[in-house]
């Protein structure tokens, strides 16, 4: 190759935010995990527990990985499917049910922490044959189209109304043995950890505030 000889090199766009990030990503990391090869530190398991619980008003004596959580447990040892995986990161409340009466996204916590505890599933809140309220009431306004997160909803709804009746906080009246009267507001304000990807939303207000009139 002589003094006339041209090089063409093409340099895209493409090619320079590609380099750029690489060498950003370089100089950002410590020169140890450079250094250092793939990790590798799945040790072995932790030695399994046994847990009692009580589901629906049954108790269940269980022996488990000690990591398994409130939610997988009922589902994959007990067929207990009826609430529902579905982000597994306590966000979308498809998973809600009630410990000793309080709503609790189950993917957010272990089996073994609620050793004797009263857990109630969506399994759990009808008498036989006869819907709880709330399930009535969604049924009557239709408060569910895949129908994917209801048992979340109906769960959290239920702990819902159980935390207003007890004075968390506020509804018009100050009769704490009234059924609450909650305005639609005030119901998406407290539901709204629990996510309706078919958008249901009015008529699950509905159905709650209709269920919120119905003694149980």
């Amino acid at each position: 190759m002589d003094d006339n000889d041209s090089i063409h090199i093409e340099i895209t766009r493409r090619t320079v935010i590609e380099t750029g990030t690489t060498a950003l990503l370089l100089t950002a990391l410590p020169q140890a995990a450079l250094a250092a090869g793939p990790s590798d530190d799945a040790g072995p398991p932790p030695p399994p527990a046994t847990v009692e619980l009580r589901i629906n008003g049954s108790s269940h004596t269980l022996t488990l990985d000690p990591r398994t959580t409130l939610l997988d447990a009922p589902r994959e040892h007990l067929a207990l499917t009826g609430s529902k995986k579905g982000c597994d990161h306590g966000q979308c409340g498809a998973c809600t049910v009630l410990i000793d009466g309080r709503r609790i996204n189950s993917c957010l916590t272990l089996a073994v922490m609620h050793d004797g505890q009263a857990i109630t599933t969506i399994e759990g809140l009808a008498e036989g044959d006869r819907l709880h309220p709330m399930q009535a009431a969604f049924v009557e306004h239709d408060g569910f189209q895949c129908g994917y997160c209801t048992s979340g909803q109906i769960c959290s709804a239920v702990g819902m109304l159980a935390e207003s009746r007890n004075g968390m906080p506020s509804y018009v009246t100050d009769d704490l043995t009234q059924q609450p009267q909650l305005s639609d507001a005030e119901i998406r304000e407290r539901m709204s950890g629990n996510i309706c990807r078919c958008a249901a939303y009015p008529n699950i207000v509905a159905a709650i505030k209709q269920a919120a009139e119905t003694p149980t």
